[in-house]
């Protein structure tokens, strides 16, 4: 299925990740999910293993998505729709207290 439905979320092969926040008590979750050409989803991560923000650690592609769920009171920094670049845009900041940033996609 195109990654863009949501049925995909259930359907097409993902991969979660669970990432524990250092000096936050909280954990944010990623959620990889193949698109209909790619099909494949590379991850380079062992348990336990300790990454630094930025730090590429798996690849898809071809109209893929990533789902992102921030703990609880953590805005995220982009809007609903933005294309971020792996590893250059920031997508949430959990020591901020800046509000939930508003905005529209212009296709």
């Amino acid at each position: 299925l195109s990654a863009n439905l949501d049925k995909a979320s259930v359907e097409n092969e993902r991969s979660t990740v669970l990432m524990k926040l250092a000096n936050h008590h909280s954990s944010v979750v990623f959620v990889q999910i193949a698109g209909l050409v790619a099909r494949r989803i590379i991850c380079k991560l062992a348990a336990g293993q300790t990454v630094k923000a930025g730090e590429q650690y798996g690849l898809i592609r071809f109209g893929s998505r990533v789902d992102i769920f921030l703990p609880q009171g953590v805005n995220p920094l982009v809007c609903i729709g933005q294309r971020v670049i792996g590893g250059e845009t920031i997508i949430a900041d959990c020591r901020s207290s800046e509000a939930q940033r508003q905005g529209e996609i212009r296709g």
